[in-house]
């Protein structure tokens, strides 16, 4: 008797564990997925990994290679799916790949890219932004800091040319811009340019870098389309400049370092749900709640 006891009780059990099992899966299978892919280069990995370093031992490199170390984003979006019921998927992706096409991500290459080259065929291995808005509802891209070292103007800007002044860069973010708003189902977001410590860049470059973020949030960001921005560049500077020396790897090293990546990676996760929830309405554009 006691023995028939135990067996209906594990049955129950077993039962019962199964149905929730199966619930489970069923409510997760009815949450529409949200993909979002991250584009970006060594400034955005450390971003990515949210402070997280990295270990160089070569045998530890090895079981890396088994066992990935994840990103504090991707644990980010773990959490926040739990919590709030969501699907949100995101992935990153080195753009572009230092071969074939180069470790070059200005506002050139992403139009030479995306515009100049545009279509359902990858460029130099590159995918297009026809190939991304297949895959992804969510795309995000950046530069690194070099980007900040902008050149004076040519008398007559040149949308083709590779030259860093404001004129090329703005011809390059309206041919950009234009080509987002073709795909009004895909929501993107940008990131104002890192910026360069002040050992590392001549305070003429600096001003002239300073213009152009200014440009991006005040005239090339249009309210109510599909393009959103997340403000990097006043995160690092504060306001001034120049990227904080405290916030720097090092005395010559424009990348965030590890505390400064683990403050302001929770900002860029908190903008990115608030693109997809209220198109950015709940957060400032440096991701801090208003």
């Amino acid at each position: 008797m006691r023995f028939l006891t135990y067996t209906l009780l594990i049955t129950l059990v077993l039962t019962i564990a199964s149905c929730t099992g199966s619930n489970n899966k069923n409510n997760r299978s009815k949450m529409e997925p949200v993909k979002i892919i991250f584009l970006h280069h060594s400034t955005g990995n450390n971003i990515w990994m949210g402070g997280r370093i990295l270990p160089k031992n070569k045998t530890i490199k090895k079981l890396r290679a088994i066992i990935p170390v994840k990103s504090r984003v991707s644990e980010w979006f773990r959490d926040y799916n739990r919590e709030q019921g969501k699907n949100y998927q995101i992935t990153d992706q080195f753009f572009p790949k230092a071969e074939p096409y180069g470790w070059h991500n200005y506002p050139y290459d992403y139009y030479n890219i995306w515009v100049a080259h545009a279509g359902d065929q990858p460029y130099m291995e590159e995918p297009s932004l026809e190939i991304l808005i297949k895959k992804y509802d969510v795309i995000i891209w950046k530069h690194c800091f070099p980007v900040s070292n902008i050149l004076p103007d040519d008398s007559i800007p040149d949308i083709d040319s590779e030259k860093k002044t404001l004129g090329n860069y703005k011809l390059q973010y309206l041919a950009l811009k234009k080509k987002m708003h073709e795909f009004p189902e895909t929501r993107f977001i940008v990131w104002t340019g890192a910026a360069l410590i002040k050992n590392a860049i001549t305070k003429d470059k600096a001003e002239r870098a300073k213009n152009f973020f200014d440009w991006v949030r005040n005239e090339w960001d249009e309210p109510g389309d599909n393009i959103y921005l997340w403000d990097f560049y006043q995160l690092e500077t504060d306001g001034g400049l120049y990227m904080k020396d405290e916030y720097a790897s090092g005395k010559t090293d424009s990348h965030p370092n590890p505390s400064f990546s683990e403050k302001v990676y929770p900002l860029f996760c908190q903008r990115i749900v608030d693109v997809i929830e209220t198109g950015g309405e709940k957060t400032t554009l440096t991701g801090i709640f208003k």
